[in-house]
C-alpha cells in the first residue's frame, strides 16, 4: 500500500515537472522569436487564448459560491504573477531574480504552518534552502545589482506564486482540472488585458516566426502547462509542488547552453546538481505519509469512557 502510494506521488511529479520544464523554454522563445519590448503582451497572449479555448472546451461554470475564490487565484497565479514577473525581469539579472524567485517552497512550508497549523518536514526545509544556495551557485554573479524596485517586486511574486499554489489546493473547487485551469488563464488575461494596452506599444505586422512564437507560448506554455501544474496540485502536496518550480530556471539555463552556447561554469555545474538533489529530496520527503499525532501517555478520560 505504501508502495504503491509512493510509485503514484512520483508519477505525479514527473508529469507534474513537465510544466516548469517548458516554461524554461520561454526566454529562448521570447528572444529568438517574438517582437521586442512587449512584455505584458506576451503574457496577455499566453494567457487569454488559451483560456478561452479550454473554457470553450470544458463548457462548465464555477458555481457562484466559488466566482470570488476563482478571481483570487487568476490574480495571484496569474495576472499579478506575471505582471511582478516581468517588472522584476526588467529590473533585476534573470539570474538574481530566479534566486528570489527560488524561496517559494518555503513561502508554502510557512503558509501551511501559519494558516493549517502543518509543521514542515525538516527534511524538505533543509531541501529548500539547499535549492536556493544552489540557484545562487547556478545562475549568481558577482556583479549582480541589487535594484530596491526589483527586488520587491521578485519577492511579491514568488509570494503570490507560493500563495496561489497554497490557495488552489486548500480551496479544491468543483471544477475538472482542464475547466479549472482554463478559467484562471481567462480571467488573469482578461486583467492583464488593460495592463498591456496601457504601457507596451502597439504590435508590428507579425512574421511567421512571431506568430509561431505566440502560438507555442499559447499551446505548450499555458494551455499544456498549466493544466499539469494545476493537476499536480490537485495531487501532491503544495510544497512539493512548488519545489519543481525550481526546474524552470535549470531548463532556461540548459537550453541557453545547448542552443546559444552559453558557457557553464564549474560553479554552475555544482549548483545544477544542487538544485536537481533539492528537487528530488524534497518530492521524497513530502511522497511520505506523515504519521498522526500520538496520543499523551496519561490521559485525562476516564477508562469508563474510553470504553
Amino acid at each position: 500500500m505504501k508502495t504503491t502510494h509512493a510509485a503514484s506521488s512520483w508519477a505525479d511529479a514527473l508529469l507534474t515537472a513537465l510544466a516548469p520544464i517548458i516554461w524554461g523554454t520561454t526566454y529562448i522563445v521570447t528572444t529568438e522569436l517574438l517582437p521586442p519590448d512587449r512584455p505584458l503582451t506576451a503574457a496577455l497572449l499566453r494567457a487569454l487564448p488559451a483560456g478561452l479555448l479550454l473554457v470553450l472546451w470544458c463548457r462548465r461554470l464555477p458555481v457562484a459560491r466559488f466566482w470570488g475564490r476563482l478571481m483570487v487565484l487568476s490574480a495571484l497565479n496569474i495576472a499579478v504573477f506575471q505582471a511582478l514577473l516581468f517588472v522584476a525581469a526588467y529590473r533585476l539579472p534573470g539570474g538574481l531574480a530566479a534566486v528570489v524567485g527560488a524561496i517559494q517552497p518555503l513561502l508554502v512550508m510557512a503558509l501551511a504552518w501559519s494558516v493549517d497549523q502543518q509543521r514542515p518536514v525538516r527534511l524538505a526545509v533543509w531541501a529548500s534552502v539547499a535549492g536556493v544556495l544552489g540557484m545562487a551557485a547556478l545562475l549568481l554573479s558577482p556583479d549582480a545589482v541589487w535594484e530596491p524596485v526589483g527586488i520587491a517586486a521578485a519577492l511579491a511574486g514568488a509570494a503570490c506564486m507560493a500563495a496561489g499554489t497554497f490557495l488552489a489546493r486548500r480551496w479544491r473547487p468543483e471544477l475538472p482540472v482542464l475547466a479549472f485551469t482554463g478559467w484562471q488563464l481567462l480571467l488573469g488575461g482578461l486583467m492583464l488585458a488593460p495592463l498591456a494596452w496601457l504601457i507596451d506599444p502597439p504590435l508590428p505586422t507579425l512574421s511567421p516566426a512571431n506568430i509561431a512564437g505566440y502560438a507555442y507560448l499559447a499551446v505548450f506554455g499555458a494551455l499544456v502547462s498549466y493544466a499539469l501544474w494545476f493537476r499536480g496540485v490537485a495531487r501532491l502536496s503544495p510544497v512539493a509542488v512548488s519545489s519543481l518550480g525550481l526546474l524552470s530556471p535549470l531548463t532556461a539555463v540548459l537550453v541557453g547552453w545547448a542552443l546559444l552556447d552559453q558557457s557553464m561554469r564549474g560553479l554552475s555545474l555544482v549548483g545544477l546538481v544542487v538544485v536537481l538533489g533539492s528537487v528530488l529530496v524534497v518530492q521524497r520527503a513530502m511522497s511520505v505519509p506523515q504519521r498522526p499525532a500520538r496520543p499523551a501517555p496519561h490521559s485525562s478520560v476516564p477508562a469508563a469512557a474510553k470504553a
